[in-house]
């Protein structure tokens, strides 16, 4: 989800639902250790709980960027050994770590040691020719023994030589038996599913065979799907979308005030009323003006109004 949940998209993401888990964008270690911390590490507290998701490949750097995303406030750190894109490869992190179990499990057990949050990883079933159901149990292995009792299963392989990051979303084939064998197997530990997975209904049924489902497309492109989520799964009241907007709309204003441009926040909610009257104009309206220079809230005021007058149409 790099370029995608950023701090302005978990805030959205948050006042849809109180209780889901949110995750960052992955961030390198390196640019943590020497980058603009603030940039890239700052959110707002309203975006709690949400994790830390680090790449990297050394355990001393990984280590340290885990102790000052602690010091950030952030609940968990997420080691990220699932991302197939060049850079990640190149940088020798991300899900060509599939391949080495012992340097992640090198880099779990350095990373517990820096901090009192849980650190977790996110992975594939298994990349190239590597046979899954060898591979996917000896990363598991090795790495629970290093501490890590939280595994967020992308349930495909990850074929690093011939495809690009957008067909390694989609073409290899999802094998969500295999994630239930892990659980079975595993009943120890916290196993969540995730790759290809659209509706909560899809995700209820995974909840009968792993503990936690993880929702990544889906929930940034449909976001409307996380309304449902409070009263579904956790027994709280149901999410009022009219009021969510009300509520960002007041945090884009005081962004707005800080000099983000409105493109920033506004680009989050393109799908947020997808389905509805009135959404493909609110959708042109929003991209055709929100990147225009001094872009400000009126513009996704009147970008709401569409929707307005397609339900007063209706009626």
């Amino acid at each position: 989800m790099m370029d995608w949940t950023d701090r302005h998209c978990r805030v959205l993401h948050r006042l849809l639902s109180r209780h889901a888990l949110l995750y960052t964008e992955m961030v390198t270690a390196d640019a943590v250790l020497r980058g603009n911390r603030e940039r890239l590490l700052g959110f707002s507290r309203q975006e709690k709980p949400v994790a830390l998701q680090l790449g990297g490949s050394e355990p001393e750097k990984l280590a340290e960027a885990a102790r000052i995303g602690e010091e950030f406030g952030y609940d968990e750190i997420n080691l990220n050994v699932g991302c197939p894109s060049d850079r990640v490869q190149a940088g020798r992190f991300g899900a060509c770590l599939m391949q080495e179990p012992q340097l992640v499990g090198d880099c779990v057990a350095a990373m517990r040691a820096a901090v009192s949050i849980p650190v977790t990883v996110k992975c594939r079933i298994g990349v190239d020719d590597q046979d899954p159901e060898v591979a996917l149990f000896a990363l598991v292995e090795t790495v629970s023994r290093a501490g890590t009792t939280m595994f967020a299963v992308h349930a495909r392989k990850a074929l690093l030589a011939g495809l690009s990051p957008k067909e390694n979303r989609d073409v290899p084939p999802l094998n969500y038996e295999l994630v239930y064998a892990l659980k079975r197997a595993r009943p120890d530990l916290l196993v969540v599913i995730n790759g290809g997975i659209a509706t909560l209904d899809e995700a209820e049924t995974h909840l009968q065979h792993v503990d936690g489902v993880m929702l990544g497309r889906a929930a940034y492109q449909t976001p409307a799907l996380l309304a449902d989520v409070d009263a579904r799964f956790f027994g709280s009241a149901p999410c009022d979308l009219d009021q969510v907007v009300e509520v960002f709309l007041s945090y884009v204003a005081e962004e707005l005030g800080k000099g983000v441009p409105l493109n920033a926040m506004t680009k989050h909610m393109l799908g947020l009323f997808h389905g509805r009257p009135g959404a493909r104009l609110f959708r042109r309206h929003l991209s055709e003006n929100a990147t225009r220079p001094g872009a400000n809230l009126q513009i996704l005021r009147d970008a709401l109004s569409y929707l307005a007058s397609a339900n007063e149409d209706a009626a």
